[in-house]
């Protein structure tokens, strides 16, 4: 079974991590001055879940990415969880890619300590 049940818990969950970590001056500024919009594409469930300089907005928007990144909602669960790394998510494609990648690895240090919020806000939906 799925990690996430279905979209709207989803965008519940994983949705309003996001937007916590976007309102954290050590994630968005260095987000900022990368100035990349990144654009994951979940499936199982199908969800949309956009960063960028602006910060984070779900579902379809009208929004070019500099960076796409596609990949099941258990392998979003799973990298949080540092069960699944970027570099190896990619080596097996269950994250596929489109874009500079090599910005996204940059960026990997600014994520770093969201690991450890992780766990925490995740619990509030029992996972």
């Amino acid at each position: 079974m799925a990690v996430f049940k279905d979209t709207d818990f989803l965008y519940e969950a994983l949705g309003s991590f996001w937007q916590e970590l976007a309102k954290r001056d050590e994630f968005i500024v260095p987000l900022r001055k990368a100035d990349l919009v990144i654009k994951f594409e979940i499936f199982d469930p199908p969800a949309t879940i956009w960063v960028s300089p602006d910060g984070v907005k779900l579902g379809s928007q009208d929004i070019k990415p500099d960076i796409t990144m596609k990949l099941s909602g258990d392998s979003c669960h799973a990298f949080w969880t540092k069960k699944l790394s970027l570099p190896v998510a990619l080596a097996t494609r269950k994250i596929k890619a489109r874009g500079n990648i090599a910005k996204v690895m940059k960026l990997l240090p600014v994520v770093k300590p969201a690991f450890a919020l992780y766990p925490d806000h995740m619990a509030k939906f029992g996972l």
